[in-house]
């Protein structure tokens, strides 16, 4: 009983892992379709940064969604990754793992410890200095200013390399996570091979689009 109720509780984590990893996809998607206006009009990325930072319901209900969804996300990565350690032989470790898997599959810790810390470092350059703007100086509403400090983060070659590495290990976290996610909902029919596809395709047109407007931007700063 104890231990199928163990399992049950196992499961369900990684249910809940996958499905906050689902809508994390989500925020990135829609996260890089306004960065990627920064390419074509410098205008419209700003009206749309504008828009998307005073706005009460962006701000103060789907933000903090966000935040939290982060943290869950991670948080349960870790633990599913202690407890996979844990519950495994010793002699597991003298296996060639490589036969069997992935890099990625292998290594999602180590991605995700990496994409994590950038968005550590994301939130403080982006998140932390508009909350600065807005409620600390109140300052007046500059509605030109989000391109102009975009562009800004990418001048330098060393911040623009680790920006395209971390979403060099995006994609592999991507590869292997979308479909990974639907396996741990138990999504299982005819629709699965063309979801996969389609995972594989976000999981490089995202994250290579993140890194081509970086270098777009250090390139015509």
């Amino acid at each position: 009983m104890a231990k199928s109720a163990l399992l049950k509780s196992s499961i369900a984590k990684k249910v809940a892992m996958a499905l906050s990893g689902l809508f994390l996809m989500l925020f990135l998607a829609q996260h890089f379709f306004i960065n990627m206006t920064s390419v074509f009009s410098a205008d419209t990325f700003n009206s749309i940064s504008h828009f998307m930072g005073n706005n009460p319901l962006v701000q103060f209900v789907i933000q903090p969604i966000l935040i939290v969804g982060v943290i869950f996300h991670f948080i349960m990565g870790f633990v599913l990754e202690f407890k996979n350690n844990s519950a495994r032989p010793i002699s597991y470790a003298k296996n060639n793992g490589a036969a069997n898997s992935s890099w990625a599959s292998r290594n999602m810790i180590i991605s995700g410890s990496v994409v994590l810390a950038f968005l550590l470092v994301h939130f403080y350059d982006f998140w932390v200095p508009e909350m600065v703007y807005k409620y600390v100086d109140v300052s007046p509403l500059n509605e030109t200013r989000y391109f102009h400090e975009l562009a800004e983060k990418f001048e330098s070659p060393i911040r623009t390399g680790l920006y395209s590495l971390s979403f060099l290990l995006l994609s592999l976290h991507l590869w292997h996570g979308f479909s990974s996610s639907f396996q741990s909902v138990g999504f299982n029919n005819k629709y699965s091979k063309s979801l996969k596809g389609f995972g594989y395709g976000f999981a490089i047109v995202i994250p290579f689009g993140f890194i081509f407007i970086a270098l777009f931007h250090h390139f015509n700063h």
